[in-house]
C-alpha cells in the first residue's frame, strides 16, 4: 500500500485524527484515500460545482467506502445543512472519514461549526488554513453560519 502523500489533494486539511478535509478529488485520488484507510466520504459540492464526478458516489462504494453527498449551495448555505452535516458526523462518529466539497471552503466552515460546537475543540485548532484567508472575505451568508449558536443548531 505505502504512504500516500494526502497534501496532493487540493486545500488537504487535516481535522482530527479521524477526519481529513479537501475541495474535489479526482478519480484516482479516491483511491488513494482509500488505501489511507477512510471508511466514509462525505461530499458537500453541488452536482454542478467545479470537477464534479457525476459518478462520484459509485466510484467510492466501488472502493469499500460509503458515500454521502449532502450538496449546499455555496451561496445560500443555511443552518439547516449544518444541522444535517453534524448528524451526518454524530452518524460516523469513530470512523476514519474525508469530507471534501469543491474548494473546502464549505467544508472549512462546517468543520469549524462542528469541532467548536459539538467536540468542544478550541477556535484556533478548528479553523483550518483555508478557512482562516477566506474569513477576511467572507460573505454575509457565510458569515451567519459562523455565528450560529449551539442553541442555533441544536
Amino acid at each position: 500500500m505505502g504512504i500516500v502523500n494526502m497534501d496532493e489533494l487540493l486545500n488537504f486539511h487535516q481535522s482530527t485524527e479521524t477526519i481529513g478535509t479537501a475541495g474535489q478529488p479526482t478519480r484516482e485520488q479516491f483511491k488513494k484515500i482509500a488505501e489511507q484507510g477512510y471508511s466514509s466520504v462525505v461530499n458537500l459540492a453541488m452536482h454542478d460545482s467545479d470537477n464534479a464526478i457525476p459518478e462520484e458516489g459509485n466510484i467510492v462504494s466501488s472502493l469499500g467506502m460509503s458515500y454521502f453527498h449532502m450538496p449546499v449551495p455555496f451561496d445560500r448555505p443555511t443552518a439547516e445543512h449544518l444541522k444535517k452535516f453534524i448528524r451526518i458526523m454524530y452518524a460516523l462518529e469513530g470512523e476514519k472519514v474525508f469530507v471534501h466539497c469543491a474548494l473546502n471552503a464549505r467544508v472549512s466552515a462546517f468543520m469549524y461549526k462542528y469541532l467548536t460546537l459539538c467536540k468542544s475543540v478550541g477556535e484556533a485548532e478548528s479553523t483550518s488554513p483555508l478557512l482562516r484567508q477566506w474569513l477576511p472575505q467572507m460573505d454575509e451568508a457565510w458569515k451567519s453560519i459562523i455565528r450560529l449558536s449551539a442553541d442555533e443548531v441544536g
